[in-house]
């Protein structure tokens, strides 16, 4: 049963000591106040309001921890034992000095309950809050892209191997002593892997020029030995394929489950190295960078001095008033050029209205996209065109207007880094699409109301 809020709050000791004690800071005082709006618990309301069922911790108990979490970048068990330990911190989270602060095992859960969507729609909910106070206003809009890390080690052609080979085995291994797959000889490889592993290790400090070749031979070999796994392992997944159709209750067909994924990664994995040891990397199409988060992508961001980054790109887009009105986590790495209209529809959703200026770098330009914005409604658009500049185009790019739209969109470069250092958008520590889209929506809902303590 959900509930919204701890209607029963009271700290019995909160007389007997000075006041001083108990008073929130002036940001925690006006962040209590922006979430004791009606409207921001309103789609709990409409998704989660069941009458059936045991209690929830309230909702607003539960939007204050996160909220913590994400301003101070705490893990979940960290937040409990501040929170515990804390009394300003108590009392904005609403828990009395003699109550128990949530299991960081039920924030978690919570988290994963909810999801993205109900998180974006606390984010629209606060956006149509400021709004109505007129300290949003929207008449102006920048946008970028950027990367948030999946938490993930380096990716190599080898590490992938052998982590696949050792997530197998430690799956067969789980099966075999639940007493299925009896008849099924399974050789556990991990240790030649790892010894493999030392010899790459070592080959790459050496000077010779046969280390190209010796680095191949040893990738060439950890291949031979992944195939021999994953062999034995299909003959045990033919073996328990039975058991996993009839005892459902059982954990026999969750493993049985989770090995026909891995098997199927490890696959991908063998052709995918294959192509790199013949030369042949781009005829690779979504290549996994993690036996974990498949759908994990290598993005080039044009950095000095990173290749890449390896997670998933995000487009971020806000106002004048530095709060972010619109964000997505994007699917493989599309370019810039393909963003700016869906910016623009995000913007016209919260705002009911195009903006009359926009900014953005010179990867948003494309042949077409300065018409679509203009036929959008938008008066002034400051968007650096690619290539060789006309006459007339440089004349236009050197008006007092555009230099002044160029410098407000130079101010996404520094929202971009404070969302990185302050507030956690480094990386995510969930995996997925999902995760990162719950990690994203709380880091920008964190940074939301924060910015508006800040405004008002």
């Amino acid at each position: 049963m959900l509930r919204t809020n701890n209607n029963e709050y009271r700290d019995p000791f909160e007389s007997c000591f000075d006041p001083e004690l108990f008073r929130l800071s002036d940001e925690l005082q006006k962040v209590d106040k922006l979430l004791n709006d009606s409207r921001i618990i309103q789609p709990f309301r409409e998704r989660f309001g069941t009458k059936i069922g045991r209690e929830t911790i309230p909702v607003l108990t539960y939007l204050r921890l996160m909220y913590l979490k994400d301003r101070y970048q705490l893990g979940y068990e960290s937040l409990v034992e501040e929170v515990k330990d804390n009394i300003k911190w108590r009392r904005f989270s609403q828990i009395p000095v003699d109550k128990k602060v949530p299991h960081y095992t039920t924030l978690i859960k919570l988290t994963q309950k909810y999801g993205p969507k109900m998180i974006e729609a606390v984010n629209r909910q606060l956006l149509d809050q400021l709004k109505s106070k007129k300290v949003l206003k929207g008449k102006k809009l920048r946008m970028d892209t950027t990367v948030v890390e999946s938490n993930i080690h380096y990716p190599t052609d080898a590490g992938l191997l052998s982590d696949s080979v050792r997530k197998i085995t430690t799956i067969v291994k789980e099966i075999k002593e639940q007493g299925h797959a009896a008849r099924i000889q399974f050789r556990d490889r991990t240790r030649t892997v790892t010894k493999t592993i030392l010899k790459l290790c070592k080959n790459l400090r050496n000077k010779a020029k046969s280390k190209k070749e010796n680095f191949k031979e040893q990738t060439r070999e950890l291949m031979k030995i992944s195939k021999n796994v994953v062999q034995q392992a299909k003959d045990v997944l033919h073996d328990t394929a039975e058991a996993a159709t009839i005892d459902i209750f059982d954990g026999i067909k969750a493993l049985h489950d989770d090995l026909r994924k891995f098997v199927g990664i490890a696959d991908c994995l063998q052709e995918q190295t294959q192509k790199v040891l013949v030369n042949n990397r781009q005829s690779i199409d979504s290549r996994i960078v993690s036996i974990f988060d498949t759908t994990a992508r290598p993005i080039k961001k044009g950095k000095l001095g990173v290749k890449a980054e390896f997670g998933r790109k995000i487009i971020l887009q806000d106002t004048e008033q530095r709060i972010i009105t619109g964000y997505q986590v994007l699917e493989e790495n599309p370019a810039d050029s393909d963003l700016i209209e869906g910016g623009v529809e995000r913007h016209r959703d919260v705002f009911d209205k195009p903006p009359d200026e926009i900014a953005t770098d010179r990867g948003f330009s494309s042949a077409d996209n300065e018409d679509k914005l203009k036929r959008a409604g938008i008066k002034r658009i400051s968007m650096p065109k690619k290539g060789k500049l006309s006459k007339e185009r440089k004349q236009h790019q050197k008006q007092h207007w555009f230099k002044r739209l160029q410098r407000f969109r130079a101010g996404c470069e520094a929202k971009i880094s404070l969302l990185k250092r302050k507030f956690g958008l480094r990386r995510s520590r969930l995996r997925g699409s999902r995760g990162t889209e719950i990690h994203v929506g709380w880091a920008i809902l964190a940074h939301n109301l924060w910015q508006t303590t800040r405004l008002t």
